[in-house]
């Protein structure tokens, strides 16, 4: 299964969450996309509701189920909790950590970034969406990339930077200082129906 590539209001809207993270396609039409979309009153089973929230998190990450299930049998393996684990893997790919230093506005725009070669990690240029940042790595811009109007226009519109990084705006370099925590993290989505739905 590819990579969901369509609209991604229409999708936000089916799931009743904001994926771009500005919140203005839930504002404008707080309801199912569709002719039906307003007057639907579906009450979801057990099974339903796994697998909307399962959906809502792999759509918020813009990942392909296959990722999204290695990922998740990965966190299995580690000490812990496993949805907060899979939660924490999830924030420590590069195109979302990209996203939380306010380099793009969408995780789709940091993914673009990411796969173009404008992002070094240390110095190096990866070009993995998917690489995972260990705490203490640096990621900034490449030099020919430091003055693209997509980044300088989102730089400017940010307000906020999660604890777990520190973001230098002049230097467009931030730091992962520290693995995040599960509080710092989507309140939105319910984990524990993700470990059901894949423990069927």
């Amino acid at each position: 299964m590819s990579r969901y590539t369509g609209p991604s209001w229409k999708l936000s809207r089916r799931l009743g969450i904001s994926l771009s993270g500005t919140g203005k396609e839930i504002e404008k039409r707080p309801y199912a996309p569709g002719q039906h979309g307003p007057n639907q009153r579906k009450k979801l089973s057990e099974y339903g509701l796994q697998l909307q929230e399962k959906q809502k998190l792999r759509h918020m990450y813009g990942m392909n189920e296959r990722q999204f299930r290695t990922l998740f049998d990965k966190a299995g393996k580690m000490q812990g909790i496993h949805g907060e684990n899979f939660m924490i893997l999830l924030e420590t790919r590069l195109d979302n950590l990209v996203y939380r230093l306010g380099l793009s506005r969408t995780r789709r725009g940091s993914r673009q970034l990411v796969n173009h070669g404008h992002i070094l990690v240390d110095g190096k240029r990866v070009d993995i969406p998917s690489f995972r940042v260990k705490p203490g790595q640096v990621i900034s811009l490449r030099e020919k990339s430091q003055n693209l109007d997509v980044v300088n226009e989102a730089i400017e519109v940010n307000n906020f930077v999660p604890e777990y990084l520190s973001f230098d705006a002049d230097k467009k370099e931030g730091t992962f200082v520290r693995l995040p925590e599960r509080s710092e993290l989507s309140a939105e989505i319910n984990e524990a129906y993700i470990v059901e739905y894949y423990s069927r």
